[in-house]
């Protein structure tokens, strides 16, 4: 799956009922404010109109490389035509949908559904809602099984089922689709009224690519969303994290609406080669931090919305990162229990329990 609800926020029983009372005054206090900073008006989405039990039958259109160049990961952009389920049209840039993969699981039992991200906008690849894409990665690995009977484990391959199933599909093959689903990873009924800070690692990607489509490219001719688009001319900000250069995923095109739109930019982040300046490679959060200069004002203003999409350790890290520098009134809700604890000494554990977003910082994070 590329994009995960993150963890629920979670408390010690022991002080269960004084945590809870103060958490509640303090979201309290918060919501109220951020109602008058903008909290963003979100639209009201269709959900879950083919059902995980009765998936509809897709049909792949397309399947295609989608990394910069030659790479140890294989990721695709993989397009499914909706045309004739209740999906079609029926679908928004930042929802999810599902896959059910052929054939039974390791214990003969019918395989389970696995979600992943639209990547499309909300008109689709194709101007009218029909077709859409997603961005699969092949799960290849390594794993040290003890097959019963023996004491000594060996190395074994391990292919991730769904995955490299969807990565396969030829066009005009049936693929068996559920979903959409989520609600909250969305883009504002109104984009004009706020700014965008996008943080990206992987197919975390994949909403975004939507979402820059839908704020700044436009739909295509002939489109019925046509009429109601206007570009949006506010501030957005991507920030892409990958391990090499060649594991950016959709670079040239998000390269092309940067070159085109004198408010978008794009931040490629590279983890695991010297940055063009000599120095070492670094994670999406530290690239914010050693550029906090250029992007305090954005956090500060109550228009910015925060978006953050792919791997975990990407979200403790802006989470610490925006404590530690007084920037988390408007995105963040901390309990009681750390709040008289620098936030640059908090725990990862800590982050995860006593840490949460509001609704000006969307998370899906794996």
């Amino acid at each position: 799956m590329n994009a995960c609800k993150s963890r629920p926020f979670s408390i010690d029983q022991a002080s269960a009922g004084a945590t809870i009372y103060a958490r509640h005054a303090y979201d309290t206090a918060v919501s109220t404010t951020l109602e008058i900073v903008g909290e963003p008006s979100l639209p009201e989405v269709k959900m879950h109109l083919v059902a995980p039990n009765a998936p509809a039958t897709a049909r792949v259109t397309a399947n295609d490389l989608c990394i910069k160049g030659r790479s140890s990961s294989y990721v695709r952009h993989v397009c499914i035509d909706l045309a004739g389920t209740p999906m079609a049209a029926q679908f928004h840039a930042g929802q999810s949908f599902g896959v059910v993969p052929p054939g039974n699981d390791h214990q003969g039992r019918p395989n389970k559904v696995r979600l992943y991200s639209i990547a499309s906008p909300t008109w689709g690849e194709d101007g009218h809602g029909q077709i859409f894409a997603t961005t699969p990665k092949r799960l290849i690995s390594e794993e040290m099984i003890t097959t019963p009977g023996e004491t000594q484990a060996h190395p074994q391959l391990i292919l991730g089922m769904c995955s490299n199933y969807l990565c396969d599909l030829k066009p005009g093959d049936p693929v068996q689709v559920t979903g959409p689903s989520g609600k909250r990873f969305l883009l504002p009924t109104d984009p004009s009224k706020h700014d965008y800070l996008f943080l990206a690692t992987g197919t975390g990607i994949a909403p975004f690519r939507g979402m820059l489509q839908e704020l700044l490219a436009g739909p295509p001719a002939g489109s019925p969303w046509q009429k109601s688009w206007t570009r949006c001319g506010s501030r957005v900000e991507l920030l892409m994290g990958a391990p090499y250069n060649t594991d950016l995923l959709y670079d040239q095109e998000i390269q092309d609406l940067a070159n085109s739109h004198n408010n978008f930019h794009y931040h490629p982040v590279i983890s695991r080669e010297r940055r063009a300046d000599g120095g070492k490679g670094e994670y999406v959060h530290q690239f914010l931090e050693r550029h906090l200069d250029a992007f305090k004002d954005m956090l500060q203003n109550p228009r910015t919305l925060i978006y953050v999409c792919g791997l975990a350790g990407m979200q403790i890290g802006l989470f610490r990162l925006l404590a530690a520098k007084g920037l988390s009134a408007h995105y963040l809700t901390i309990d009681e229990s750390i709040r008289d604890i620098p936030a640059d000494q908090w725990s990862d554990e800590q982050i995860k329990r006593r840490v949460r977003h509001t609704h000006r910082c969307m998370i899906e994070v794996y």
